[in-house]
């Protein structure tokens, strides 16, 4: 496996691999990888010639109290696991390099509506700063597939929307949510939970799988996310939000929507968890 900080470096190993007629996946991290990471690298091995994968931690997606510098960094561990599961190519760009003029002369791409409410209102500006760095990540790579975690399902819906609106020639592929056998969505921020914390951090898991069952015989959405968040909130963590949503426009569901979603974040100690489910009526 091939690691460069250079886009230069980058586009040539690239440009090298179409002039072969070689498909091309991305799978763009923060580093810290875990297994729910390494699927997507498998995901993508399985579908194209080539695998290109990068690692930033992205200054733009980091309010201003949040942790970025104590995200954890660990680069080694981290190319030894891309390069086992069988990446070619991996980009490991600084702040400097992706954004040579500071952030605050920094271009942004901005997706309406999918961006809003949820965690793009707990986390401000949040969902600007991905949309911001996957679109430079996927200008530089220029890949056909870009594979990205199911976990993560507002952030799916705001990068497929980007593509499509913006016209990129680039597959979206969600893969489904990786989780440990307590039910806990695997996550970088796992880290920050202690012993105790482990124990009651599925609870968010579970709270969303009980109503997910409850929404299929009964449509009063709005209490049964009231119910399911005191559930969360007497299991010992705080509840940020639960909603059942739409599954594409991520809207307050209908009672005529077939196609739903529920997200969910609580805090956890130190640890803020985000986890979903979709339902089909």
């Amino acid at each position: 496996m091939q690691t460069t900080q250079d886009i230069d470096t980058l586009r040539a190993t690239i440009s090298a691999w179409r002039q072969q007629g070689l498909k091309i996946a991305f799978v763009p991290t923060m580093g810290n990888l875990h297994q729910g990471h390494i699927t997507l690298v498998e995901k993508a091995k399985s579908v194209a010639d080539k695998v290109v994968a990068s690692i930033f931690v992205n200054p733009m997606q980091f309010g201003a109290n949040e942790d970025i510098d104590n995200y954890p960094r660990t680069m080694a561990a981290d190319q030894e696991k891309l390069l086992a599961a069988g990446c070619e190519l991996l980009f490991t760009p600084t702040p400097s390099i992706i954004y040579p003029k500071g952030l605050d002369k920094q271009s942004y791409v901005e997706v309406p509506n999918v961006s809003d409410g949820y965690c793009g209102e707990s986390r401000p500006g949040h969902f600007r700063g991905v949309s911001t760095v996957v679109c430079k990540l996927f200008n530089l790579v220029q890949p056909d597939i870009a594979c990205f975690g199911l976990k993560d399902y507002q952030q799916v819906q705001v990068i497929q929307t980007m593509v499509e609106d913006l016209s990129m020639p680039i597959e979206i592929i969600p893969v489904a949510t990786v989780r440990e056998d307590s039910g806990l969505a695997l996550s970088s921020r796992n880290n920050y939970l202690t012993d105790e914390e482990k124990k009651i951090a599925p609870a968010l898991a579970q709270n969303i799988q009980w109503l997910a069952k409850e929404i299929v015989n009964n449509n009063d959405f709005i209490g049964l996310a009231k119910q399911a968040a005191d559930y969360i909130d007497n299991a010992g963590l705080k509840t940020d939000y639960i909603h059942i949503c739409h599954a594409r426009t991520l809207q307050p569901a209908s009672e005529d929507d077939k196609e739903l979603v529920i997200l969910a974040a609580a805090h956890c100690g130190k640890a803020r968890l985000i986890d979903n489910l979709q339902v089909f009526l």
